[in-house]
């Protein structure tokens, strides 16, 4: 079977280039995708058909809802691999897989690259560092918790994605204020203790259990302290000679395996803790890295990894052989900013290592490339200073993610 249909979903916008990469392959390509983004600038040269959900939560009538007009959809229309492109719609591909029995994740396995308590559990269970953490089911279990361990403390919603509704607390009293303000959804969260150290991010291609590319990036400015400190985002890639690169390379295999990956595009993020030099897991997602690192990924190695994430999911459907594509040894840097003005003026940065230029409503965003990492880091530092004075515009992080 040379073309196979692909039923991709988006309920965000994003994953353009991997529906380009399926129609160039041959494929037949549906989007299942949230009725809210119909006017979306969706490459429709390249999508077959188009599915749109009144709903694009995970709640179980929505859910439900789903999987009834999928069913009628494919009384006339074969669906032969299941792509989940976001993180929110990793247990709509999991459940659609299951229900109609097509290959690929299984909601077991799915759990382990959503659910944040799930992956610290079989991360400690594998034997895989993580940073001490509690479930908050249970009373006594949380205050032994909280008199055992050293504030301050992250209460982290189970599901959602990136720093989203995460609450840091620093004394007893202060969790169990916040504990109890979540009420009936008090059982999607959990409490970890917050260690601060040195955050990396491991953008993959898996293939058969094992990573076939890697690329190793260091947060200059971490999600977490961009989210809730209102800075400027910041990483950049790190060379292959960097000391840490083949630790954090055997690392994210050891947690890849553990979680049961067989093939997909992977972000995994780790800490070096300050207080011990060790690595420590955070959380992963098998999905592209968002906030454009994919394309800080591109800028560095030659390699767009939604492409080759279609070539990769191509091969196994048709049980064919898949060539990892050449790493170019370049480095990169990424920096991006909420901005006080609509369409901020990037005309004043003109270096010749800028790559890519951000084009969007209230954001100002930079990626440079060059052989050098210094000149990356030097750059990202000048252009964080410029756009503080210039540019920048903070928000609170918000409860939810939103499309």
């Amino acid at each position: 079977m040379s073309q196979l249909a692909f039923l991709c979903i988006a309920t965000f916008h994003k994953g353009q280039d991997f529906l380009r990469a399926c129609k160039a392959l041959g494929h037949t390509v549906y989007l299942l995708t949230d009725q809210k983004l119909a006017g979306a600038d969706w490459p429709h040269e390249a999508i077959d058909e188009v599915f749109y959900l009144s709903s694009p939560s995970n709640a179980p009538q929505d859910l439900e809802q789903m999987l009834t007009g999928l069913a009628h959809a494919m009384r006339s229309r074969r669906i032969d691999r299941v792509v989940a492109l976001d993180d929110f719609d990793v247990e709509k591909g999991a459940l659609i897989r299951e229900t109609f029995r097509i290959d690929g994740m299984g909601q077991t396995t799915a759990r382990y690259f959503r659910d944040k308590l799930a992956m610290r559990t079989r991360a400690a269970a594998a034997g895989i560092r993580v940073p001490a953490f509690s479930p908050i089911f249970h009373d006594e279990t949380v205050t032994h918790f909280l008199q055992t361990t050293e504030a301050p403390w992250l209460i982290k919603p189970r599901a959602e994605a990136s720093t989203t509704g995460i609450r840091k607390v620093h004394s007893l009293d202060e969790a169990w204020q916040v504990i109890h303000s979540l009420g009936d959804t008090r059982h999607q969260y959990l409490i970890e203790c917050f260690k601060p150290g040195r955050v990396y991010h491991v953008d993959a291609l898996s293939l058969e259990g094992k990573a076939v590319f890697t690329r190793i990036s260091q947060y200059v400015a971490t999600p977490m302290e961009v989210a809730h400190g209102g800075g400027i985002f910041r990483t950049g890639t790190l060379p292959d000679d960097t000391p840490e690169v083949a630790a954090l390379r055997q690392f994210n295999n050891e947690v890849l395996e553990a979680f049961g990956m067989r093939h997909s595009a992977s972000h995994s993020e780790y800490i070096r803790g300050d207080h011990d030099g060790e690595l420590y897991f955070l959380e992963t997602a098998c999905r592209v890295g968002g906030a454009h690192i994919a394309e800080m990924v591109e800028a560095a190695s030659g390699v767009n990894l939604w492409r080759e994430w279609a070539k990769l999911e191509t091969a196994v459907a048709r049980k064919e052989h898949y060539l990892p594509p050449v790493d170019e040894p370049n480095q990169a840097g990424l920096i991006i900013s909420l901005a006080r003005q609509q369409w901020p003026d990037l005309s004043g940065f003109v270096d010749e290592e800028i790559w890519w230029r951000m084009n969007k409503e209230y954001h100002i965003g930079l990626i440079v490339r060059s052989t050098d990492r210094t000149r990356i880091l030097t750059l990202l530092d000048d252009y964080m200073k410029r756009i503080h004075i210039d540019f920048h515009a903070s928000a609170p992080v918000p409860d939810k993610a939103t499309s």
